[in-house]
């Protein structure tokens, strides 16, 4: 039963009809439109160009094939047409790669006359492109940060960080110590890992009592090995 409803909304057919045409392109536009939806609302930072690219590439795939069909001739003049077409954007999030194919897809199920089992694939793939975006798959929690603490040249580095180290991470390395200010004061650099509820404003406020108000950096330690933590 439901192969024969799905068969219902199956155009497939040697000769272009003007009936067949319209419904093939109006399932791609809509098919368009729900991976640019689903693309929008993955993503956090995105181009409108590329958007509006999302939808008009399942029509434009859908237009091409009808028109090639089976027909060799045609097929070998629109390789040669396409070839000339060069991308002028530059690279982007390999997500991105993925969502062309995902629209060069739905184009080719309607260039096919096959809306029905297209828009199966699209609800399918967003469905779950939407399941990975709000579980945070693949997404790993880091606490990694590189620490820069400046202190006068009268103060004692070494454990004068500790009881604070203690109450706000779960690893802390000094990795590095420089002169700065010809010699006047310290520049610390630890490696450390923050504990997971960790407030680093109350962190940073703590170290700056101790260190008399000096500057203090807190980044993100890009290359630090996960393992380190």
């Amino acid at each position: 039963m439901l192969d024969n409803i799905f068969n219902q909304f199956t155009f497939a057919s040697e000769a272009i009809t003007v009936s067949g045409t319209v419904l093939s392109m109006i399932g791609a536009i809509i098919l368009g439109l729900i991976i640019a939806f689903t693309y929008m609302k993955t993503t956090k930072a995105y181009q409108q160009g590329f958007t509006v690219t999302l939808t008009m590439l399942p029509v434009i795939l859908t237009v091409i094939i009808m028109f090639v069909g089976s027909n060799v001739a045609r097929a070998f003049s629109l390789a040669g047409t396409l070839s000339i077409v060069r991308f002028r954007s530059a690279p982007g999030d390999p997500k991105d790669i993925a969502y062309i194919f995902f629209a060069t897809a739905a184009g080719l199920a309607g260039g096919v006359g096959m809306i029905s089992y297209g828009a199966l694939f699209v609800v399918v793939v967003c469905a779950f492109m939407l399941i990975l975006h709000f579980t945070h798959f693949g997404k790993k929690y880091s606490a990694a940060r590189v620490l820069k603490i400046t202190i006068p040249e009268d103060l004692d580095y070494e454990g004068a960080f500790d009881p604070i180290f203690e109450k706000f991470t779960h690893t802390h390395t000094l990795s590095k110590i420089k002169t700065t200010e010809l010699g006047s004061l310290y520049e610390l650099t630890y490696d450390i890992s923050l504990n997971k509820n960790a407030d680093e404003k109350k962190f940073i406020d703590e170290l700056r009592c101790r260190n008399g108000n000096l500057t203090i950096v807190l980044s993100l330690a890009a290359d630090m090995p996960y393992g380190k933590m």
